[in-house]
């Protein structure tokens, strides 16, 4: 959580309460996974879903049962290598 929270700061800092519309906008994609999940490419070792708003992209598993399970979501502006650290 501490990646959404310093997104959240982040983006709040652009401009006022844009750090609740980053919020809202990658819960509401994280959500879509409700129906959507599996449907993804994976990317070292997880299904990647790209925000639909914000250069960001949660990484998730699908666990017995259908169950999501929601990994990372990550700045996508970053080194790749960054990216494939904090998936390990």
């Amino acid at each position: 959580m501490d990646d959404l929270y310093e997104a959240r700061l982040f983006y709040e800092r652009q401009g006022e309460g844009l750090g609740d519309y980053f919020f809202d906008s990658i819960f509401s994609d994280i959500d879509s996974l409700a129906i959507y999940g599996g449907i993804h490419a994976k990317f070292y070792g997880y299904y990647r879903m790209l925000s639909k708003r914000f250069p960001y992209a949660a990484y998730y598993s699908v666990q017995e049962r259908e169950i999501i399970l929601v990994h990372r979501v990550l700045d996508l502006r970053q080194n790749p290598k960054k990216i494939r650290i904090a998936l390990q």
